[in-house]
């Protein structure tokens, strides 16, 4: 066992790192590219987008420890003993996601499901591309147009939880004294004997 075992725990592995960071490039290249009306970038950064959220389903059920889904369900119980912990400044330790991370996590990835499946019909039905293009002639102009409207609202909702995500990085950071940036480039943390 080296050093570094001894004092620290692996728990990010490179498949959920790469995943991690490629997301946070992809969707702002996908944002400012919609933003400059860089239509064709936008589109293939979505298509990019959502081959990383199918891998990252996928490895959720068969990837390492930390990386399955199942390591980071916890009950609504945990979970608001979790978030009362918070406010008294001394919440469990856990070298995965905790239950508030855990939940962010699963609405981040739900409403990422939401924004490509808008962002696809959309293609289709306004654009008359994309691999949805059947769809094209199925919908009325009011529908064509409300996927096109909840996809710029669905993406407005995540430029609301991303701060919020920061902000539970940093609290989290500074409530177990270890650097959550820092775990998420090296994949390892510092071991803490009360962690789960």
């Amino acid at each position: 066992m080296s050093d570094k075992e001894t004092t620290q725990v692996k728990v990010w592995d490179v498949p959920v790192r790469l995943f991690h960071w490629s997301l946070v490039a992809g969707f702002a290249t996908a944002y400012l590219s919609a933003e400059l009306h860089k239509m064709t970038v936008h589109v293939w950064m979505g298509y990019a987008l959502i081959a990383l959220l199918l891998f990252r389903l996928v490895w959720g059920f068969t990837g390492s420890r930390y990386a399955r889904f199942k390591s980071f369900i916890f009950s609504p119980q945990e979970t608001l003993a979790y978030v009362r912990s918070i406010r008294s400044g001394q919440p469990r330790h856990y070298y995965g996601h905790n239950p508030a991370g855990a939940l962010m996590v699963f609405a981040l990835l739900a409403l990422l499901l939401a924004i490509f499946v808008s962002g696809l019909v959309t293609l289709a039905v306004i654009d008359f591309e994309g691999p949805l293009l059947f769809l094209a002639n199925s919908v009325s102009d009011e529908t064509a147009y409300f996927f096109r409207h909840a996809h710029d609202l669905l993406v407005k909702l995540a430029l609301l939880l991303i701060p919020l995500h920061l902000l539970g990085v940093v609290s989290g950071s500074l409530q177990h004294k270890e650097n959550l940036v820092r775990a998420m480039i090296t994949g390892w943390k510092p071991k803490a004997p009360e962690a789960q």
